[in-house]
């Protein structure tokens, strides 16, 4: 357990300017987010050089030419030449520093007008957690930091709650029963204590009331006629991670759901609590998400049975709830009564598994019991308008045609069925919701590689918004500087006639080089202060689409997070400002790419040397970096990533 605590991959949300972090989306300041304080005596040496180039070709001292190096080089809207003012040195270096010559280009608009299944939404798993998928704290912060990070879909995983302190008015009520004494903990709990020397909650922790969560919202807990109710509580079970409020979870949600995006978000519950429970979830959530739950369908002319997924646009603003679905009772006709035999017991459906723990995955020692098989209500199953799911057996079931359905499949269960059904999964995800989560011995929450699972067409990779590792970092670059919801290619929408991964969309070769120039601000490595003890580095990696991919054989790796085929790295500095002299770092010959769907992933690297010349590799955050790429052999301008 110590190697997943000290991982520092893995954190607590930032609870204080969480629209600065990158992640999946729209930062809700991105412009603050991607501007510099200074520019280091390297760096401003570099962009010295690029000025004077950039004033030879230009005349940047002119109104005229400002104006034509910002649209013609640049490519940035007209209002950037503000920013260049008289076209000075000094002038030039603030326009690079205020973030507007950020590598990323202007996104278009996403067009609104498609049926929700045609777009990749930006999603995490698990997202209560605030590190470890085995003892991290659940934090309701943890939803509004990854909404205003530009999250879209969000998970819920939702159990009942305790049973009221001992100081509770039903304790005093005459005839009341004592509390028994809680039982010790047995079981998975037990031995992860065990295993990781964690002490479970101690008898006066759990008898002791949860505080209000201190998110702007005063929450009042929900009350009978006759005493107060136990409400249901989010955390992931059979595990030691602590709990967090159902009702300060959709607090938050309301409050932050639609801050940085208009478009909709997506509730994906996992429900183990009891009926009763159910029916206060289905209250807290009509109550707070009022105006924004979709809660009926959107044209009331349409059945329950044949209903289509409405538009993206007509979704705004709007919030979706996934859960099982579950077919409303038929009405009985009255018979007469007869003497017979006693009906037999109704049995209980299983809820959804999304759970990131399948038992199957999961080592003999540490394998949790089975999940109660808790029956969904008919209030809780109508919530499910246009997102409702349903159990996957294969892709023929009769449930796989009906428009409004949503598959959850694993990693591991998903490319087994891209292996075996490889056109079948395709067609189906041109038309259909699917979801895909992180398998269960992911429990440092790294994440798996979601370019994979886009390209077979899923709409939803949830990952560990934990963490930060390569599964993250390529989620930020599908869905930077959008709104969460991005328009699949052309191939890939229910609109289009291509039939496989293989022809949906153009593959072509690609040259690629990268000129790296100088860096500032590297961070050091955890508990080193000494900044010449360690050699920061480069690392570029390409993310293309294998063979195996388009022809629907075994992936190699097995669609893990890991290092890909084509990758380099630069020359090692003594310093956190290093000075690259303009290396560059080239990629040619590059098949498969294509451009929706084939990502670069830049990671400075701080190399630290240990005793007994052992070697430790801590991978940082995204720093910034000059440098200058070309493609396929064209040039783009000097610019800061």
């Amino acid at each position: 357990m110590a190697a997943v605590s000290k991982d520092h991959k893995v954190g607590v949300p930032k609870i204080d300017q969480p629209e600065l972090q990158a992640g999946g989306g729209t930062a809700g300041d991105a412009a603050k987010a991607r501007a510099v304080d200074y520019l280091s005596p390297t760096a401003t040496g570099y962009l010295k050089h690029a000025y004077d180039d950039v004033n030879k070709r230009y005349n940047l001292t002119t109104a005229e030419g400002r104006a034509k190096w910002v649209k013609e080089e640049q490519q940035g809207p007209d209002r950037d030449v503000e920013l260049l003012q008289d076209g000075s040195f000094s002038h030039f270096a603030a326009y690079f520093t205020s973030g507007a010559a950020n590598v990323m280009g202007p996104i278009a608009a996403v067009d609104t007008s498609y049926p929700i299944s045609n777009y990749f939404v930006s999603s995490s798993h698990n997202t209560y957690l605030t590190g470890n998928q085995l003892s991290s704290e659940s934090n309701v912060d943890a939803y509004r930091n990854v909404l205003r990070r530009g999250c879209r879909c969000v998970e819920i995983d939702v159990w009942d709650g305790e049973p009221p302190s001992s100081s509770s008015s039903e304790d005093e009520a005459p005839g009341a029963q004592k509390k028994k004494k809680d039982k010790p903990e047995l079981g998975i709990r037990k031995r992860l204590e065990l295993r990781f020397g964690r002490k479970g909650a101690s008898h006066e922790e759990k008898e002791k009331p949860q505080a209000p969560p201190k998110d702007g919202d005063k929450v009042t807990p929900w009350i009978s006629n006759t005493s107060t109710r136990a409400e249901p509580r989010v955390l992931h079970g059979y595990t030691l991670t602590k709990e967090t409020s159902f009702r300060a979870v959709c607090a938050s949600i309301r409050d932050h759901a639609f801050e940085t995006s208009s478009l909709p978000v997506i509730i994906s519950l996992e429900v183990h609590t009891s009926p009763e429970q159910q029916e206060i979830m289905v209250e807290i959530m009509t109550e707070y998400w009022k105006g924004m739950l979709v809660d009926l369908p959107l044209d009331p002319a349409q059945s329950s049975d044949k209903l289509v997924l409405p538009t993206l646009k007509e979704l705004e603003n709007k919030i979706l709830v996934k859960v099982k679905y579950i077919p409303p009772k038929p009405v009985e006709e009255a018979k007469p009564a007869t003497l017979q035999a006693p009906s037999e017991p109704l049995k209980h459906t299983a809820t959804e598994s999304t759970t990131s723990s399948s038992s199957e995955e999961i080592p003999d020692g540490l394998k949790k019991p089975p999940a109660p098989k808790a029956k969904i209500t008919e209030a809780l199953s109508r919530l499910g308008i246009y997102t409702r799911a349903y159990h996957f057996k294969s892709l023929d079931q009769p449930e796989a045609s009906i428009p409004t359905h949503v598959f959850s499949l694993s990693e591991k269960a998903l490319l087994e069925v891209h292996e075996t059904q490889p056109s079948a999964l395709f067609k189906h995800n041109k038309n259909f919701f699917m979801r895909a989560y992180p398998k269960g011995l992911r429990l440092n929450s790294s994440n798996l590689n979601p370019s994979v699972f886009w390209r077979a067409g899923v709409q939803i990779v949830a990952l560990n918004w934990q963490r930060w590792d390569g599964g993250m970092m390529q989620n930020e670059a599908m869905f930077a500087g959008t709104s969460g919801w991005v328009l699949k290619p052309e191939g890939y929408r229910s609109s289009s006639k291509e039939t496989t991964q293989k022809t949906a969309i153009p593959h072509h070769n690609m040259d690629l080089s990268i000129e790296f120039l100088a860096g500032q601000d590297i961070p050091k490595p955890p508990e080193e202060d000494n900044p010449k003890n360690f050699k920061p580095y480069v690392k570029v990696e390409l993310h293309v689409e294998k063979r195996e991919e388009r022809e629907g054989q075994p992936i190699p790796g097995g669609g893990k997070s890991k290092a890909p085929e084509y990758k380099k790295k630069t020359g090692t500095h003594k310093t956190p400002d290093p000075d690259f002299g303009r290396e560059v770092v080239k990629f040619e010959g590059i098949s498969g790419v294509t451009e929706e769907l084939t990502f670069v992933r830049y990671v400075a690297v701080s190399f630290r040397i240990l005793p007994c010349t052992s070697f430790h590799f801590v991978p940082q955050p995204p720093t910034r970096c000059l440098l200058r790429t070309a493609c396929n052999g064209h040039p783009s301008p000097f610019m800061f990533t």
